[in-house]
């Protein structure tokens, strides 16, 4: 038996604008996987204790406030601090393309913008979670 995939969907920072994470949340769960919604500002570390907690493989971090340079960051870094390496890390939300690269060598997996097709989203997951 397959487990089913357990994925984290966070807000992380001040920003109030969940839609899109609601939106994303509620596609993956319909894919099929096990989704956990945090809330709203969450810090790096609550989201990753959150993810401890319920053994997430995947987080999602939505960002709409233009910190997503500092918080994906900061959040991969309390994973890799706390010697977590198989949890896929992924962000979306209004991200600038030159802020990519920098994000994705901070340990953010992948980006994802406005406009992305969730099914993407949730096969891009499929394919690229880590196994345990």
């Amino acid at each position: 038996m397959n487990k089913r995939i357990r994925v984290i969907v966070a807000k992380p920072g001040l920003d109030g604008h969940d839609r899109g994470a609601k939106v994303v949340a509620r596609a993956l769960r319909d894919a099929g996987m096990e989704v956990i919604y945090t809330g709203l500002r969450q810090t790096p570390e609550t989201i990753f204790q959150t993810s401890l907690q319920e053994d997430a493989d995947v987080v999602c971090l939505s960002s709409l406030s233009g910190a997503h340079d500092y918080l994906f960051p900061r959040v991969a870094q309390v994973f890799k601090e706390n010697g977590v390496h198989d949890v896929l890390i992924l962000g979306g939300g209004i991200v600038p393309e030159e802020d990519i690269p920098a994000l994705k060598e901070s340990g953010i997996e992948e980006i994802f913008g406005p406009g992305t097709r969730t099914d993407d989203i949730a096969e891009y997951i499929r394919t690229h979670v880590k196994k345990r």
